[in-house]
């Protein structure tokens, strides 16, 4: 990562981190770790992650996206994705942090900038790039703020505002205008994907999905599958399952009920698809998240 930028970049995150934990501030996530970390699953809305030191990893099914130091993640839809930090020690601890992706104000700035139409590009809604000097220094600047709340109250919308459009006029330009476009192959998945993610326990027909967001199932299935790399039945399963994961680290004995309050009719699939997802039993996984102290992310 370049310097002068990346240095106060790296002071700020562990500035407000304030020892080795996960801390928001003005709505932005920073983090600091001193060692790597397991994979943990969770669903990932649409943000931007920037590493400052260190290195973290995100998986969608069988894709694995890395990312270093001066690299960032853009995620654009609701994805189920496993994390884990991959490179950090005591002495080099990981440093990061992450900020919501905002569809009006990414709308806002495709009409007063008159950005011209892109299609959305090939792969899922996520993706990997080099940190521009310029979204750096906007970071560094954002992350100052936190230590003047008066001036953090007025000149932090506007910062903000400056990260999202060195977004849409970076490297990943043509994922991040699809969040601001209402009928873009992501916006319709996006409405589709929030329609499972409210009714996640309930039986779901791929045709009447379909119906809901305006799109035939051949159509709806291409695109889902390109956004996500999954079909609609594989992604509400996904979500079930994380939803299961949840519930079980409050109750790690009831796993019969869990199953059945996710929407599972069969104990036995429950357990077998959740063993399948996190590499061990229902409440063997949970007793041992709880043992080490961990929530999925």
């Amino acid at each position: 990562m370049a310097e002068p930028g990346a240095a106060e970049l790296r002071q700020q995150i562990a500035r407000l981190a304030d020892g080795w934990r996960t801390r928001q501030v003005d709505g932005v996530t920073v983090s600091s770790t001193p060692r790597p970390t397991a994979p943990l699953g969770g669903v990932a809305e649409p943000v931007v992650a920037l590493v400052a030191q260190g290195a973290k990893r995100a998986v969608l099914g069988n894709q694995v996206f890395d990312y270093a130091a001066g690299q960032f993640l853009v995620v654009t839809l609701d994805l189920p994705l496993t994390s884990s930090i991959t490179v950090a020690s005591a002495a080099e601890p990981f440093l990061g942090l992450s900020m919501p992706l905002d569809p009006a104000i990414i709308a806002e700035l495709l009409i007063e900038a008159d950005l011209p139409a892109q299609a959305a590009p090939p792969g899922p809604a996520l993706s990997v790039s080099d940190a521009t000097a310029e979204l750096i220094d906007a970071v560094v600047r954002l992350l100052r703020l936190a230590g003047t709340p008066h001036d953090q109250r007025i000149l932090s919308p506007a910062v903000k505002r400056e990260i999202h459009w060195r977004l849409l006029t970076g490297p990943q330009s043509g994922l991040v205008r699809q969040v601001g476009v209402a009928g873009s192959r992501i916006a319709l998945v996006g409405r589709a994907i929030a329609w499972i993610r409210a009714h996640y326990d309930e039986p779901v027909r791929v045709d009447d999905l379909a119906a809901k967001v305006g799109l035939s199932v051949s159509s709806l299935n291409r695109h889902f599958r390109a956004a996500t790399a999954m079909s609609p039945l594989q992604y509400q399963k996904q979500i079930r399952l994380q939803q299961a994961r949840l519930r079980l680290l409050a109750n790690p004995a009831d796993v019969a009920g869990t199953g059945h309050a996710v929407g599972y009719t069969s104990a036995s699939q429950f357990s077998r698809e959740y063993r399948r997802l996190f590499g061990a039993p229902p409440g063997r996984d949970a007793a041992q998240l709880q043992n080490a102290g961990r929530t999925p992310d």
